[in-house]
């Protein structure tokens, strides 16, 4: 089986690079910057294109020939999730990146979502739970579904909408949560600043993400949304103190120095169970 990932260089692109590969995939990968592959442990063993998938003259028979699936990772700008650009730009650019990519025949897309579709719902959240844009970003990525389901009527194709929840792990945003605490333990800094840490969250480390995301892959007839979560919820406080005992670290946590996010609501965690049974995960892995 042979998968043209986009976004192949980013957070959760690298990852799936190498889980696919794990698998006796083919891949294709591209992404814009070639300089940021180099150095990738994966780069001699993938088919590498630098391109930019939004280029209006992008040659979209030639980046998909011999392809049997596209997951599609690319997404620019984030994380800022409150630029209107998700919508005014990377929707319709993404739109016809993958619309292009249909017509070329390929039958079989995955794209990445976000719990942001969810917006500012409480609780466990499964797939059938109505979506709630409440950012910008989660309204991109959501009125993208949409629109590529309408397009499934035009010409059938087969889309698994995967909507990652938090994931952490090597090549994460540098100033996420435990990034920024594992620099200020490396750093010798006496405490970390943080929030309360009440909230509750669902977290996966970016490898078993990256894992599922493969095997969902190569289930093949599989059509619909699919949360990649743990199903288990976790408080930051928690997630924290888990992170602080791995290291044999003693930095004091500064909690209430920052306030609550206004774009997320307390407590929220995706259902996993469509994920077990398709991937064989293991509830709470």
């Amino acid at each position: 089986m042979k998968i043209l990932v986009s976004g192949a260089t980013g957070f959760v692109g690298r990852h799936l690079v190498s889980a696919l590969l794990a698998n006796g995939c083919q891949v294709r990968a591209v992404a814009r910057n070639a300089e940021a592959a180099q150095g990738l442990p994966w780069i001699n063993a993938v088919e590498f294109v630098a391109a930019d998938i939004h280029a209006v003259d992008l040659d979209i028979a030639a980046l998909t020939d011999g392809v049997d699936a596209l997951a599609h990772l690319a997404w620019p700008g984030l994380p800022n999730y409150q630029a209107l650009f998700h919508f005014e730009h990377n929707l319709m650019a993404d739109y016809r990146f993958i619309k292009g990519v249909v017509e070329a025949g390929v039958s079989q897309v995955l794209v990445t979502g976000t719990c942001f579709e969810y917006g500012m719902q409480s609780g466990p959240l499964s797939e059938a739970t109505a979506p709630q844009p409440s950012n910008p970003y989660g309204l991109a990525k959501n009125t993208l579904r949409l629109f590529l389901e309408a397009l499934q009527h035009e010409r059938p194709f087969t889309l698994q909408w995967a909507r990652l929840f938090y994931l952490y792990g090597a090549g994460q945003n540098p100033n996420s949560l435990l990034a920024s605490l594992d620099r200020a333990i490396e750093s010798g800094e006496a405490q970390f600043n943080m929030s309360a840490g009440e909230q509750l969250r669902d977290y996966l480390p970016i490898e078993t993400a990256a894992a599922y995301l493969a095997k969902v892959l190569q289930h093949r007839a599989f059509d619909g949304v699919i949360n990649c979560s743990s199903g288990r919820p976790i408080s930051v406080r928690a997630l924290v103190e888990q992170r602080l005992r791995e290291r044999n670290a003693s930095i004091t946590l500064n909690l209430g120095h920052y306030g609550y996010a206004t774009h997320e609501p307390m407590a929220f965690w995706g259902v996993a169970e469509r994920l077990q049974q398709l991937t064989g995960a293991e509830h709470g892995a």
